[in-house]
């Protein structure tokens, strides 16, 4: 299983980046739960014919279309570690614990926050984001909305991020019972970046019509074009109006590590909190999320949640207090801080900063050879990794989508499409450690090949 897996990293490029499932395969799936047992071999046969051929795709260098990092052999191999040690760490004191606490003091010094900063590994920034509304939410309305709930002057409460904010903000705010509603999504320019002076006029007007602000939201990469907020002037804004500042850095965060990169996250270290995802740009193998919290007090007050069946003591196994499960609502956590441990000591910060420039940097060559070609029109200039174009045609929403389904299905590249200015537009979000110039050179040429054939059959 384990020659299988190494195989099938190495030879990668041999593959096709996606492969439609037959309806046998599906099939295959509908069968009634197993009774009696299988040999280990034969399911592991079923897994080689029915599961990997059908994979998602982004371990190869041409999966282009969403934030998904492409993972690494030395973080597989720590899964294998992981899985055989078998460790919850919810909490108790065991090495496992440490390893997740030594993750913790390393996100303290990437970001600058003081030494009594809180942080745990949750599944992702969808998560992370959410908890990170509920401290906010502790912070703002104190200890007791956990037993009293957010009552009448919880529904006066009012959020603000940018109208390129990922959705899962305004779900977070829907979860932590404030309502959708009380999310105020704030213009952007031209750049996709939030509109500072017009979060400053909303705040205002809230104020005044009897609403009472108390957490922006500022996006370090947002997933439509790589756009990162002004987090310097956010921040600064945040401490003048006495707001909480949470920073949605899902992937962009990590562009601290890189020195190329981090100049242009610049405030991101006075944030209240951060978001973000170690198996973006990190290349951690799913799911590595996590929360960073500058007062870990508050972070504790949301969650901790003594019971006498989780009785911490000075010694012994049920020593180890304050205990992860303090931190966030999963008491049953799998061991995701090994692989990032194992990520960040193999391979180096610098090297896996230097491969966030790289990524960046081939973004910008894709701009390139995109504003060279007259058939190609440039909508999302990169700004970090992610560049927006299509094809010139008369109906250019038809034949780009026609474009893209067939880049998939012939298992060349996988972009995929968003939409904006109101265009739909070809997205390339350039994330895998694996990816060379000529792999973009392949899809530009394979797009402009399929754009003329879409193009013929109008």
């Amino acid at each position: 299983m384990l020659d299988d897996m190494l195989d099938y990293v190495a030879n990668i490029r041999e593959r096709p980046v996606w492969v439609p499932m037959p309806d046998a395969v599906r099939q295959h799936f509908r069968a009634g739960i197993s009774r009696e047992p299988t040999p280990l071999q034969d399911v592991h046969r079923e897994f080689m014919d029915f599961v990997l051929p059908y994979a998602g795709g982004n371990v190869h260098p041409r999966f282009m279309g969403w934030v998904q990092g492409g993972g690494t052999v030395t973080g597989m191999l720590a899964e294998m570690l992981a899985g055989g040690l078998n460790a919850n760490l919810g909490g108790r004191d065991h090495a496992p614990i440490e390893v997740e606490r030594q993750m913790v003091a390393w996100a303290r010094q990437l970001f600058g926050f003081p030494d009594d900063a809180s942080g745990i590994f949750v599944t992702g920034t969808s998560m992370a984001n959410l908890l990170g509304v509920l401290v906010a939410r502790t912070a703002k309305l104190g200890k007791a909305v956990r037993e009293d709930g957010i009552g009448q002057t919880g529904r006066l409460l009012r959020a603000y991020a940018s109208s390129a904010a990922h959705g899962c903000i305004a779900q977070a705010m829907d979860l932590a019972g404030f309502g959708s509603d009380a999310l105020r999504l704030v213009p952007v320019d031209a750049r996709a970046c939030m509109n500072v002076e017009a979060l400053r006029i909303m705040i205002t007007q809230d104020r005044a019509a009897g609403f009472e602000p108390f957490l922006v939201v500022g996006s370090a990469g947002t997933v439509d074009v790589g756009a990162v907020d002004d987090l310097r002037i956010l921040t600064d804004l945040c401490a003048e109006q006495n707001l909480w500042c949470h920073i949605d850095g899902a992937y962009g965060a990590l562009g601290m590590l890189s020195p190329e990169i981090a100049p242009r996250l610049d405030g991101i270290g006075e944030a209240h909190s951060i978001a973000f995802d170690f198996h973006k740009w990190g290349q951690v193998p799913y799911d590595a999320g996590f929360l960073l919290v500058r007062d870990g007090r508050q972070h504790y007050d949301t969650f901790a949640s003594p019971a006498a069946y989780l009785r911490r003591e000075t010694r012994g196994l049920a020593a180890g207090s304050p205990w992860p499960c303090d931190f966030g609502p999963d008491l049953s956590r799998g061991f995701r801080a090994l692989k990032t441990w194992f990520t960040l000591k193999v391979h180096g910060a610098d090297a896996i900063g230097a491969t966030i420039a790289r990524s960046c940097a081939l973004a910008q060559y894709l701009e390139r050879r995109i504003r060279a070609e007259a058939s190609l029109e440039l909508l999302a200039p990169a700004q970090l990794n992610i560049v927006g174009f299509r094809y010139r045609a008369p109906d250019p929403d038809r034949v780009n989508a026609e474009i893209v389904a067939e880049l998939h299905e012939s298992g060349i590249a996988a972009p995929s499409m968003t939409t904006i200015n109101g265009k739909l537009v070809i997205r390339a979000a350039l994330f895998n450690h694996r990816t060379q110039i000529f792999d973009l050179d392949a899809l530009i040429d394979a797009v402009l090949r399929l754009g003329a054939e879409a193009t013929r059959r109008q």
